[in-house]
């Protein structure tokens, strides 16, 4: 379903300050496939959910979901066929804006949006019902600003408004890093149960080894810009944390071989 075949992307080239973000990526996602992608800081993961999601465009490369080719496309085109979620459980909402409201905006993504009266009696049902079924005991707070809310709440409220037109494509970004241990297994266990009820083709971001093994059916690991592993069916099922950083030092060990060596010869030729 998602197919992203040979992405490059680099920051600031020819300064001192170049990245080298994505060098090279390919990744099929199938339909209905729920994927971790693991990494150090730098390894290239939040780079490539931007640059799925369209924040900016790949210097090489192309991006397809489906029959569309996406690779040239604004994020805001994208976004009719993908639902996200930041780390940042302030991202996302309207702070001044009520739960309803909030809500209401979600349910008319990518639709025409006319003049009229957007929270009916139906919909506030409606929205009330949803809520509800995360029990979080915020069904009665629909006319609370979204701002008074806790991070794990809101988290989850923006996680319900991200799937509520069960997008094509769900992007999480550490979605559960800037929560307490408590609210980030809620908001954990909220994404396994939505994802899993409407068989959402989900990618997600996490530095939490333990939540890679839980959540999703396949983990893909990042390092430098490239993917390095790739576990998916019964080998995903056999790993373990332990497994996971044995491959990132080892990973590690080889990069630190190649520079020393890539040294020498340096020094060889001057």
């Amino acid at each position: 379903m998602l197919r992203v075949h040979g992405a490059v992307k680099t920051f600031n080239a020819g300064t001192p300050s170049e990245v080298r973000a994505l060098r090279g990526v390919d990744l099929e996602v199938a339909e209905g496939c729920f994927v971790s992608v693991i990494g150090t800081n730098g390894s290239g993961k939040s780079t490539l959910l931007n640059a799925i999601a369209g924040t900016f465009q790949l210097d090489a490369g192309a991006i397809h979901m489906g029959d569309n080719n996406l690779t040239r496309w604004p994020e805001h085109r994208r976004a009719v066929l993908m639902g996200r979620v930041f780390q940042n459980p302030f991202l996302g909402t309207a702070a001044c804006m009520t739960v309803a409201e909030n809500i209401a905006l979600a349910m008319r993504r990518g639709q025409f949006r006319g003049l009229g009266i957007a929270l009916t009696s139906s919909v506030r049902r409606e929205i009330r019902d949803r809520i509800h079924g995360l029990n979080m005991s915020l069904e009665d707070r629909l006319d609370n600003p979204m701002g008074t809310l806790s991070g794990g709440q809101r988290q989850a409220l923006t996680l319900l408004m991200a799937t509520w037109l069960q997008p094509r494509l769900l992007l999480l970004d550490e979605h559960t890093a800037a929560l307490d241990p408590k609210s980030a297994n809620q908001v954990a266990a909220l994404t396994k149960q939505i994802i899993a009820r409407d068989r959402l083709t989900a990618l997600m971001v996490t530095h939490s080894m333990q939540q890679a093994i839980q959540l999703g059916d396949r983990i893909v690991m990042m390092h430098a810009g490239r993917i390095v592993r790739d576990y998916q069916g019964n080998e995903k099922g056999r790993v373990r944390a332990g497994d996971l950083m044995r491959v990132f030092d080892h990973v590690r060990q080889l990069e630190q071989l190649d520079e020393s060596a890539a040294n020498l010869l340096s020094r060889q030729y001057i």
